[in-house]
């Protein structure tokens, strides 16, 4: 009851149900109680009539037989008839009426009855769906706390103990179990409630243990991993005689995701009701999937970490740490004035492991590589993988004899392993070392792995299987950086289209009328200074611009021919060199094709030349190319013919329109008797077989004549002219 008096309003949908059970219940004991009440009274009021209509017929038999005047009893019977007529009336209504307020009642009563038992039902339907505000509250207070973040993946058992006591806040435990499958146990992770007694903590190990091993279906003699926590709260733990435990295991299909977790389990003296159940159960479910993410994370994190520093194949350093770890030495060293070394070591012949035996084979052996490596060294001392079959070890305060002395070992260490081939055969691997000495041959982290470097290069062209060392750097690393300052000069010139071809004239030497031009590469400096190509075409070729340079060249040169053939001169012919990657197929000929094509010039007036190395160096390659070039209508000349080979077995497979003599025969004719007879044959040959011949470096009119006597069909020299901007 209220304030008021009256009955205070439900709080809940268990309240409520039963209220208006209470209430129906009672409407239906009135009802029944005024259903007998009214019988009752029915029954008094016939009995009553009754008695009243025999008393009212015994008067008028009385009266028929008294002395009362005759008028005046006369009214006095019609009085009274008319009393029991409507007595009578009164006799035959009133089983009526109680007919139907019984009807009435029956009907009324099986109404209440079954809104009764259709609220019943309704009612507890709802408590079965509805979840009470104050819950969602308390979860709502544990999940709040439930935000990962890589600090709290990383410390996720810290993570853990965090959400738990918002837990133990809102839905109160003794016990909480975290089950992880290992390889051997089962790992439990243990959170008490508090500081239970060690009686409690002895109970729990065993006996909570035992059942939550049943629960997650393990045998009984399953070895257990135990880890216990302590989780702050504000009440002692109580005995666990009876312990209600609830269990979430995670499903078999995810397992394999969440790092080995198998459960967890929350355990309390008090008894949940349903509704906590299942509120329990699903921040239980959260868990579940939390835990195991956030320990799968953290794992994931650790292995990155590791392989961030190390390489995943043999567990040495990778190049990364060692060149932070190099940088240190160096302060370091510097500091306490001490020397350190470096040897650098590769496999001889490697790729013929791998080729003859598989992948797998080398990376066994790579595996034993590092084993050895690490046997070797001192603590202290840092070896590391740099990639491939490439390893590298920094010996520590070692001058330049201690590490000779390692590096010999480690040399014959290594040739004398012996591998064995998945066929079973017994195989060796010897290696090559290179070595420098902090800071007698270099005092900077990029000049000690120059000098490494070089090194190891040298120790590879003594034969192999030995030691190499660099004395001094400075010349060749002078060297190095000249290159790179070229070549990003040669990247701005090709983008800044100042590469450009000079030409220089090629005559008949017969008639000595101008047959054609060569086109020469040169580099424009922002100056206005011309570079020959002689200054960057090795640059070129090894930094891989050979393509651009090409392009280059051969767009300026056919331009240049069309201007040429505007102004009314007659036709001749255009050579132009071309890099040996082109026969590679990498597209300057189908440039060159369209160019012709959209600039009217034939084909075969442009003379494509490569140099006899690289022409004859791959037969397959060179004579796809040729039938390239001959297809599309283009010419080839041979260039430097003569100055390599002493076998011309490829003059007969392979067909060209020109060659040119190599320029160390042609200079020296006048001079040399051999030099003569070898210019002299090499025409004869080359003109027998339908090949002309350009004879090239004519410095003078002597030199012109001899070869007009000798017969050759063209000559190019300063003496005949000097390259120029522009064909005259």
């Amino acid at each position: 009851m209220n304030a008021a008096g009256l009955p205070a309003q439900p709080q809940g949908i268990a309240e409520l149900r039963l209220y208006m059970v209470q209430r129906f219940a009672a409407l239906l004991e009135n009802q029944m109680r005024n259903q007998r009440f009214s019988g009752a009274i029915s029954r008094m009021v016939y009995e009553v009539h009754s008695e009243l209509v025999l008393r009212l017929e015994n008067i008028v038999a009385s009266l028929a037989t008294s002395d009362i005047a005759a008028h005046h009893r006369k009214e006095l019977i019609d009085g009274i008839d008319q009393t029991l007529k409507r007595c009578k009336h009164f006799e035959s209504a009133l089983p009526l009426l109680i007919q139907n307020r019984n009807q009435h009642v029956v009907s009324n009563r099986s109404d209440l009855r079954s809104v009764l038992l259709r609220f019943d039902d309704t009612a507890q339907k709802l408590s079965g769906t509805l979840v009470q505000k104050e819950l969602l509250e308390r979860q709502s207070a544990v999940l709040e706390q439930i935000i990962l973040s890589q600090e709290k993946v990383t410390q996720w058992k810290t993570f853990v103990q965090e959400i738990l006591s918002s837990f133990q806040d809102v839905f109160p435990f003794q016990f909480f179990f975290i089950a992880f499958g290992e390889e051997h146990c089962l790992s439990l992770n243990l959170y008490y409630a508090g500081h239970p007694t060690e009686e409690n903590k002895k109970l729990a190990r065993s006996r909570l243990a035992r059942q939550m091993l049943q629960q997650l279906k393990l045998p009984d003699d399953t070895p257990l991993d135990i880890e216990e926590f302590e989780i702050n709260c504000h009440h002692d733990q109580s005995p666990i005689d009876d312990v209600e435990m609830i269990m979430v295991a995670v499903p078999e299909i995810e397992k394999v995701n969440l790092a080995g977790l198998l459960g967890v389990a929350y355990a309390c003296t008090r008894q949940p009701d349903a509704q906590e159940i299942s509120i329990i159960r699903s921040i239980l479910a959260v868990m579940v999937m939390v835990v195991g993410s956030s320990k799968a994370l953290a794992r994931t994190l650790s292995e990155l970490e590791y392989y961030s520093s190390h390489d995943p194949l043999t567990g040495l350093h990778n190049r990364r740490y060692f060149n932070e770890m190099l940088e240190y030495e160096v302060g370091r060293s510097k500091r306490h004035e001490h020397a350190f070394s470096l040897l650098m070591l590769d496999l001889d012949d490697f790729k013929d492991v791998n080729d003859t035996w598989g992948h797998p084979c080398g990376d066994t052996v790579l595996r034993l590589i590092a084993e050895n490596l690490q046997a070797e060294t001192r603590v202290g001392d840092l070896s590391a993988r740099l990639g491939g079959d490439e390893f590298i070890l920094l010996l520590t305060e070692t001058g330049r004899e201690g590490a000779q002395v390692v590096a010999d070992k480690l040399r014959r260490r290594l040739k004398d392993c012996i591998y064995t081939s998945p066929d079973g055969k017994p195989f060796h691997v010897t290696t090559s070392i290179g070595l420098i000495t902090f800071p007698d041959d270099a005092s900077t982290v990029s000049d000690l792995m120059t000098g490494v470097d070089m090194g190891l290069y040298r120790a590879k062209t003594q034969g192999k299987d030995s030691i190499g060392t660099m004395d001094s750097i400075s010349e060749h690393v002078q060297h190095n950086r000249v290159n790179r300052d070229l070549v990003e000069k040669l990247r701005l010139a090709l983008k800044e289209d100042r590469i450009v071809p000079y030409f220089q004239p090629i005559f008949d030497c017969k008639s000595g009328k101008l047959y054609a031009y060569e086109t020469l590469a040169r580099m424009k400096e922002p100056d206005g200074t011309t570079v020959s190509a002689g200054a960057f075409i090795e640059t070129i070729e090894k930094y891989g611009l050979s393509r651009e340079l090409d392009r280059a060249v051969i767009g300026h040169a056919l331009h240049t021919l069309r201007n040429r053939l505007d102004g009314g001169h007659e036709p001749v012919k255009l050579f132009i060199n071309l890099s040996v990657q082109e026969m590679q197929g990498r597209g300057v000929i189908g440039y060159a094709e369209q160019l012709c094509a959209r600039l009217c010039i034939p084909p075969n007036t442009v003379v494509f030349e490569l140099l006899e190395r690289d022409a004859i160096g791959d037969m397959t390659h060179t004579r796809s190319f040729l039938n390239t070039l001959r297809e599309k209508g283009f010419l080839f000349a041979l260039d430097d013919f003569g100055s390599g080979y002493n076998s011309f077995h490829y003059l007969r497979e392979l067909k060209f329109d020109f060659v040119k003599i190599d320029g160390d025969f042609v200079r020296n004719i006048l001079n040399s008797k051999i030099d003569h007879s070898l210019v002299r044959n090499l025409t004869h040959l080359c003109q027998d077989i339908g090949i002309k011949v350009v004879a090239e470096f004519v410095e003078s009119e002597e030199l012109a004549t001899a070869l007009k006597l000798i017969g050759t069909d063209f000559a190019q020299g300063f003496h005949l002219g000097m390259p120029r901007a522009l064909m005259s």
